[in-house]
Formats: structure tokens, sequence, C-alpha cells
């Protein structure tokens, strides 16, 4: 029992470090368990490449109970119809209330839940 969890810690040793490396020389590098050539990594595995398929960072996130109808349709997926339906079923609680509510599919939803947040209305706290 000791000697297989001892096998296993080394295997896990030497794996993760020969995962994480790039190997740009075109020595062979392990994916998924496999070692592959240099050129074939990229196809293997969308994180190891750098360049246009990385998802750009967020600048700002969209409100989805204050933001106008032409913000909302700056998001992916989201046109006239599906912004008219976001802002009808207003106030949303949390985000996933676009599911919930019936303003948007969950494949649309799940392209934008990232880019998306459901702020509450502010409330004025008065005289005490």
């Amino acid at each position: 029992m000791r000697l297989r969890a001892t096998r296993m810690m080394v295997a896990a040793a030497v794996a993760v470090p020969a995962i994480a490396a790039a190997t740009p020389s075109g020595a062979p590098a392990a994916v998924d368990g496999r070692l592959l050539p240099a050129s074939r990594v990229a196809a293997a595995s969308p994180s190891a490449t750098a360049g246009p398929q990385q998802r750009p960072t967020v600048q700002y996130y969209v409100d989805l109970n204050s933001s106008g109808r032409k913000e909302l349709m700056t998001l992916p997926g989201i046109g006239a119809e599906e912004a008219d339906r976001i802002i009808a079923k207003r106030p949303y609680l949390t985000k996933s209330d676009l599911v919930t509510k019936d303003a948007l599919p969950i494949g649309p939803f799940l392209s934008i839940k990232r880019l998306v947040v459901a702020m509450p209305p502010t409330v004025s706290k008065g005289r005490r």
C-alpha cells in the first residue's frame, strides 16, 4: 500500500512540471498523460497557445438592473429582442435569474454569465 502511494506521488511530481512547461523548442510535451511533439501540443490543449484564441479580459461588467438596451446589445449573442426581454423582466437578484425568469435560454446565458452582474438598487438610509 505504501509503495503504491509513493509511486503515485512520484508520478504526479514528474508529470506536473512536464505538463506545465511550454516547449517551443520542439521537444515532446505531456498533455493528458501522453507525450506529444510541440507541433501537436497547441492542437491538444487550447490553454497551451497564446494568441487570438484566448478570451479577452473584461474591462467592465454590464449591470443587468441598470443597463440600457444598447449596452445590453454589446454582449455576445444578445440582440434587440433579448435585450428587451431582459429589461422587461427586471429586477434581478442574481444573474442566474435571467434563466429562472425566462429572459434568456441557457445557451446565451452561459456565454454572457462572466460578463454581467446583478447589482441591487441603491437604498437611501433616510433618517434614524
